[in-house]
């Protein structure tokens, strides 16, 4: 088998518009480390998107898997309900950092859980309205694409859009938009298009993901945490990409001093099985009637079992401290081939914990994403698999899993430096 042929198998039976990053195919992987069909061995730098904080097949997670397996895969929790899904929403609401009691609800995928985020919102406060932030990637799905801050490749022929969804920009140093800008588009917005007594909630991600690892400025929560007293609108966290220890924190929002109404959650929850996930105040997640919420394999059993073992690994592997000591390294490496003469134009190293992004410019400063593509490329050659983001797909973001040895971090971050090198012609 090659990877050639599978991807002649792949354009002839799914469609492309679902893209593919790389042109590999997978056959197996072990921690931080990915071995093709053709048996080329990778460095993952991608984590599957976020979704492998303890990395690929974590011993503890497969067992977990594996003694669930022996008892029972689905019965969908609304008909006969199972003992993970309860555990896993007690120990989700003893960490969140919402004020008061809480509780969880869980899905399967991302988008699901901002989607019942924003139903929950909706219904808790009779209000039509969300506000959302430019760059900001919230899911694909209609709602969830509504909500999405970038338009190509997310939005480009796909309207419309469900109604009375608003964006202001993100106010972040990296991306040059001051606090003082973004509540004052938030101003226009309130006397052009909507008042403030018409908005469920906002969305917002603690550090945007697929936006380019931009973190909003503090400010900007002590601002929303005015408006929810004021207005009484709620604040949804988007912590998909966020999430899980990526930051230093279990939450992304945990960098701020307000506490989120409603946080999503997903990707790295379940350690490669789909889960994701509502966690709220138990006023509003109480608000819906039954029926209102669920899904047929919304918190799968199976998944349930690996995310218990996630957290229980997240503690017991002190990664929350190891993704300080990660980003370090990173932050050390990129600083280090920005200082170089032979590099590609590098700027704007950023993100917090082990959620690191930087951007590739050309000469004048401005975002080369051609030259980024070509980085990932050059690095994937090299062994390496490295992602792109931002809203002009300069950005390069580092989502290695935490559980990474340093040997293979330092190889990874090496190949990084090889492939940062400039190539002439």
């Amino acid at each position: 088998m090659s990877n050639d042929a599978l991807l002649d198998r792949r354009i002839a039976a799914v469609p492309r518009g679902v893209a593919n990053a790389t042109s590999i195919y997978a056959a197996r992987a072990e921690n931080s480390e990915i071995w093709d069909v053709e048996g080329k061995r990778y460095i993952d730098f991608a984590g599957g998107i976020a979704v492998l904080n303890v990395g690929h097949r974590h011993p503890k997670v497969i067992a977990a898997v594996q003694e669930q397996l022996e008892l029972y895969t689905h019965t969908a929790f609304q008909v006969i309900a199972y003992e993970p899904y309860i555990a896993l929403a007690e120990k989700l609401n003893d960490i969140a950092p919402i004020d008061g009691p809480a509780k969880t609800i869980f899905f399967t995928t991302g988008a699901e859980a901002t989607e019942n985020a924003v139903k929950i919102a909706r219904a808790a406060t009779g209000r039509p309205g969300i506000i959302a932030f430019a760059g900001g990637f919230h899911g694909r799905t209609a709602l969830s694409g509504a909500m999405t801050g970038k338009v190509n490749p997310y939005k480009k022929g796909l309207g419309p859009f469900p109604s009375e969804i608003y964006h202001v920009p993100l106010p972040s140093q990296s991306n040059g938009v001051s606090v003082a800008e973004s509540l004052r588009a938030l101003d226009f917005l309130f006397a052009a298009d909507v008042e403030p007594e018409r908005i469920a909630a906002f969305i917002v991600e603690p550090v945007q993901g697929e936006g380019g690892f931009h973190t909003p400025d503090p400010a900007v929560f002590e601002a929303l945490a005015k408006m929810r007293d004021e207005y009484g609108i709620l604040l949804i966290a988007d912590e998909v990409q966020a999430g899980f220890a990526r930051t230093g924190k279990m939450f992304g929002i945990e960098h701020q001093s307000m506490k989120p109404d409603l946080i999503a959650v997903a990707k790295s929850l379940a350690g490669g099985f789909p889960l994701s996930g509502v966690i709220g105040r138990a006023d509003l997640m109480d608000v819906i009637n039954p029926g209102g919420l669920g899904g047929t394999y919304a918190g799968s059993p199976v998944a349930c079992a690996a995310a218990l073992a996630v957290l229980d690994v997240i503690e017991e592997e002190n990664l929350l401290d190891r993704a300080q000591s990660v980003g370090a390294k990173i932050r050390a490496a990129i600083s280090a081939a920005a200082l170089r003469n032979d590099t590609v134009g590098i700027a704007n190293l950023r993100g917090p914990g082990a959620m690191v992004g930087f951007d590739i410019v050309d000469g004048t400063g401005n975002p080369d994403a051609a030259e980024a593509k070509r980085v990932t490329i050059r690095a994937l050659d090299k062994g390496l698999v490295v992602l792109t983001c931002g809203t002009h797909g300069a950005g390069l973001r580092i989502l290695v899993p935490l559980t990474a040895s340093d040997a293979i971090l330092d190889e990874g971050l090496d190949i990084l430096t090889q492939a940062l090198v400039r190539v002439e012609g």
